[in-house]
């Protein structure tokens, strides 16, 4: 299928054919149709599937052919969970409605007042926001939304587990009931059903892929670490591999998220943090300067990386194992982007076994372990290869797993339901020096 078979308008194929797409991935091909042709929507896709076009072109696609009620407010609103995230919505809009008259604003905690007010005094066609900072506008009579006719939820359960289902409910509630509705998740849980009981009308339902899996692209490996120590010399000598032009290394906290980037740039390394408790501007920054190639080494948080989309990314390092199996696929979905290939190295200390097994349950795959010689564990990761086997490091003085050993492929499935991930933590970790040591693999 094209998108011209989807009867999308000239301005909006004119602006598809600029960016070099040429045919719809499954989730647009499926959703689109259905957003055209008037219905509400519950889609659930993985990250970079394209769920961000499947609602915003079908957007587009309004905007450009429905004559606009009087009023201020805006036609068309996207709520999103994290600023990041509503600057790739923003993106895409500018991107697909280039050749379009579309007036758009973006809304999020952490902007200033004055600029989002001189904003929100204007007509407006589209509003992409955060549901925080629009609900506070909402209830102060800075927005009307009485000709809104489609609202968005966009990573609806990501909004569910930072605490936004009030602040979306009242901006729904303040909406016309006869609003087209779409609801985008990874995840259909219970928690999921229910919101969209209340906000949506006999929902079409487009679920892509079944079970969340690693793009084939992406060599995932795992490093047994003792302690946090140990787990610092293995950063430092896989981050002065040469093969490594950008990586994302996630952290569980905040401060950690700090001090790992700290101690990276004491070490002379390109790096920066990017965590929640940045103020906006800094955030832009961060990720404009590693857009930009500013940034060799972004030590980030799940929150603040949710939707972060840059080119480039060659590696993914998670110092610290998700919580929650979801979260590990999002992760390792910030590299292999666009047909690349990619890297995802996992360090896991005996007390992270339990998430690494829901990983690779989750998964339907053992991550393959690797070992650096001179920074072997010094004790066995117990831990099933999938059939029931034992699969633990070889002991000293063993064979060890070629450094480079291909990545088994993800086994295939039905969805499985899981619990979602939290905020980021806080808790106080800390990191002693080491030595660096200068070694490649």
């Amino acid at each position: 299928m094209t998108f011209e078979e989807l009867h999308l308008a000239p301005p909006i194929l004119k602006a598809l054919s600029l960016c070099g797409y040429n045919a719809p991935t499954p989730i647009q091909e499926q959703a689109i149709p259905k957003v055209l042709a008037g219905c509400d929507l519950i889609a659930s896709a993985q990250t970079g599937t394209g769920k961000t076009a499947a609602f915003i072109l079908p957007a587009l696609q309004r905007l450009g052919d429905a004559r606009p009620g009087k009023g201020r407010g805006p036609r068309v609103l996207v709520l999103t969970p994290t600023r990041e995230l509503a600057s790739q919505v923003t993106d895409a809009v500018r991107s697909y409605g280039k050749f379009m008259r579309v007036k758009s604003a973006t809304i999020l905690g952490g902007m200033p007042y004055p600029e989002q007010l001189r904003l929100l005094s204007q007509p407006l066609d589209l509003v992409v926001a955060t549901p925080g900072r629009l609900n506070d506008h909402l209830e102060r009579g800075r927005i009307d939304l009485s000709r809104l006719e489609m609202l968005i939820l966009d990573e609806a359960d990501r909004m569910l587990d930072m605490g936004f289902i009030e602040d979306v409910e009242r901006i729904a509630a303040a909406a016309p009931g006869e609003r087209q509705t779409l609801l985008f998740s990874a995840t259909l849980d219970a928690r999921i059903e229910k919101l969209a009981k209340g906000m949506l009308r006999e929902p079409e339902i487009v679920l892509i892929g079944g079970k969340q899996t690693i793009q084939g692209q992406i060599e995932q490996r795992l490093l047994v670490a003792d302690d946090v120590n140990h787990k610092n010399r293995l950063l430092h000598h896989l981050v002065g591999d040469d093969s490594i032009t950008q990586a994302i290394i996630f952290s569980a906290t905040k401060r950690d998220a700090d001090i790992l980037a700290q101690d990276l740039r004491t070490r002379g390394h390109a790096a920066a943090a990017l965590h929640g408790d940045m103020k906006q501007h800094a955030r832009n920054r961060t990720i404009s300067d590693l857009r930009r190639g500013k940034v060799r080494l972004l030590v980030a948080t799940d929150v603040a990386a949710r939707g972060l989309d840059v080119t480039g990314i060659s590696h993914v390092i998670n110092f610290d194992l998700p919580k929650y199996a979801e979260d590990y696929v999002h992760r390792v979905g910030r590299t292999g982007r666009a047909g690349a290939s990619g890297t995802a190295i996992s360090m896991a200390s005996h007390g992270e076994l339990a998430a690494l097994k829901r990983i690779e349950k989750y998964t339907g795959q053992p991550l393959p372990l690797h070992i650096i010689p001179g920074l072997e564990p010094t004790r066995e990761l117990a831990r099933s290869d999938g059939k029931g086997r034992r699969n633990t490091p070889p002991r000293k003085g063993g064979r060890f797993p070629s450094d480079r050993s291909a990545a088994g492929r993800p086994g295939n499935g039905r969805n499985v339901s899981f619990r979602s991930g939290k905020k980021e933590g806080s808790a106080k970790r800390s990191y002693p020096q080491v030595e660096y040591r200068s070694s490649s693999h």
